[in-house]
C-alpha cells in the first residue's frame, strides 16, 4: 500500500513538473516570461494603442472611466477658475447689468455639470457662454475637440477589444489527447480539431512546432528548439474546408522527430507538440490563429478517434461532440521503425532475382537396373 501511494505521489509530480514546464497551455497561452529587459516601459506608450488593446478588460475598463471622469473633472477646474476670474460666482455680488462668462455657474458643482453638458453634447440650455469673453469660448473650442478626440479613441477601443479575431478562436476546439495509429498503411500522429460555428474559416492553414532541448555536435544546449511537423488532411493543409470536424495527421516517416520513438520510450521523451491553424474569419475579413499543445503524457500510441460524424433518417449531417474526445484502441506497431522494416521484408520476399549464368542441365534417367 506504501508503495503504491508513493508511486501514486512521484507520478503526480512528475506531471505537476511537466505542467511547469509547458511553453503553450492547452487554450493557446504562452507561458513565458520576460526578464532583465534593457528598453525602458515607456516605449510602449508609443504604440499606445497596441497597448491598450492588450490590456485586460478590468485594465481598460479602469482606463475608460478615468479618462472621461478626469477630462469632465478638469476641465470643470477651469470653467470654475473662467468664472471665478471674471467675478461671475455669487459670492463676488454681480451687479444686475453684470454679463458672465457662462450663465448659472454658481460654484464647483455647476462648472462640473456645465463641463459634462458641454463634452458629451448633451445641451440643457440652462448654462451656456456668452460673447462676454474670449477666453471661455476658446475653453469651449478647446474641450470640444478634445472630447471628440477621448471618444474616438477609448470607444474605439473597446470596438476594437470586442471585435477582436482572438474571440473568434474561442470556437475552435482541439481534441484533449493526440493518437498514434495507422492510416493509409502508415504510421500516422492524429489530431482532430473542430469548428463550433456554422460560419467557416477562409483560407485555413494547420502546421505545427516541436519543441525541444537539443546539444548541438559543438555541445552547445538549445532550449526550446523548434522543429517544423507537418499536418495533412485527405485533401492537403491548404484552404480546408472546415465546415465539419477534421482529422488532421502527421505521417511519421523517416523525416519525423517522431520516427525513432516507440510505445514504451513515448513517455521517457521531453517534447511539447505545439499545433497552430490560421485562418480568416468569414464574418469580419479578420486574420485569427488558434493554437494547443501536446506533452508526451497526451499523446496516446495505439489509439485511433472515434466516429464522430453521422446521417439522419432526413438526410442532414450530425455531428456527435461527445465523441469528439473519445478514442479506440486499435492494433498498432510499436515503433515506426519496425514498420518500417516490415514492409521492407515484405517488399523484397515478393521479389524475384533471374542469374543469368545459371544453365539447366538435362538428366537423363535409365531404367536399367544391374544386379
Amino acid at each position: 500500500m506504501f508503495s503504491y501511494l508513493r508511486e501514486r505521489f512521484t507520478r503526480h509530480l512528475r506531471e505537476r513538473s511537466r505542467r511547469r514546464a509547458r511553453l503553450v497551455s492547452k487554450d493557446g497561452r504562452c507561458n513565458i516570461e520576460f526578464g532583465n529587459v534593457e528598453q525602458s516601459r515607456f516605449v510602449f506608450l508609443i504604440d499606445i494603442w497596441t497597448t491598450i488593446l492588450d490590456l485586460k478588460w478590468r485594465y481598460k475598463m479602469t482606463i475608460f472611466i478615468s479618462a472621461f471622469l478626469g477630462s469632465w473633472f478638469l476641465f470643470g477646474l477651469l470653467w470654475y477658475v473662467v468664472a471665478y476670474i471674471h467675478k461671475d460666482l455669487p459670492e463676488f455680488n454681480p451687479s444686475i447689468n453684470h454679463t458672465p462668462c457662462v450663465e448659472n455657474i454658481n460654484g464647483l458643482t455647476s462648472a462640473f455639470l456645465f463641463s459634462l453638458e458641454t463634452q458629451v453634447t448633451i445641451g440643457y440650455g440652462f448654462r451656456c457662454v456668452t460673447e462676454q469673453c474670449a477666453t471661455a469660448i476658446f475653453l469651449l473650442i478647446f474641450q470640444s475637440i478634445l472630447g471628440v478626440i477621448i471618444n474616438s479613441f477609448m470607444c474605439g477601443a473597446i470596438l476594437a477589444k470586442i471585435s477582436r479575431s482572438k474571440n473568434r478562436a474561442k470556437t475552435i476546439t482541439f481534441s484533449r489527447n493526440a493518437v498514434i495509429s495507422k492510416r493509409g498503411g502508415k504510421l500516422c500522429l492524429l489530431i482532430r480539431v473542430a469548428n463550433l460555428r456554422k460560419s467557416l474559416l477562409i483560407g485555413s492553414h494547420i502546421y505545427g512546432k516541436l519543441l525541444k532541448t537539443t546539444i548541438t555536435p559543438e555541445g552547445e544546449t538549445i532550449i526550446l528548439d523548434q522543429v517544423n511537423i507537418e499536418f495533412v488532411v485527405d485533401a492537403g493543409n491548404e484552404n480546408l474546408f472546415f465546415i465539419s470536424p477534421l482529422t488532421i495527421y502527421h505521417i511519421i516517416d523517416k523525416n519525423s522527430p517522431f520516427f525513432h520513438m516507440a510505445a514504451e520510450t513515448l513517455l521517457q521523451q521531453d517534447f511539447e507538440l505545439v499545433v497552430f491553424l490560421d485562418g480568416t474569419v468569414e464574418a469580419t475579413s479578420a486574420t485569427c490563429q488558434v493554437r494547443t499543445s501536446y506533452i508526451p503524457e497526451e499523446v496516446l500510441w495505439g489509439y485511433r478517434f472515434a466516429p464522430i460524424v453521422s446521417k439522419t433518417k432526413e438526410g442532414k449531417y450530425r455531428v456527435d461532440f461527445q465523441n469528439f474526445s473519445k478514442t479506440v484502441a486499435v492494433e498498432t506497431p510499436h515503433c515506426a521503425l519496425c514498420l518500417y522494416n516490415e514492409k521492407e521484408a515484405k517488399a523484397k520476399e515478393k521479389k524475384g532475382y533471374d542469374n543469368p549464368g545459371f544453365v539447366l542441365s538435362e538428366v537423363n534417367e535409365t531404367s536399367d537396373t544391374k544386379m
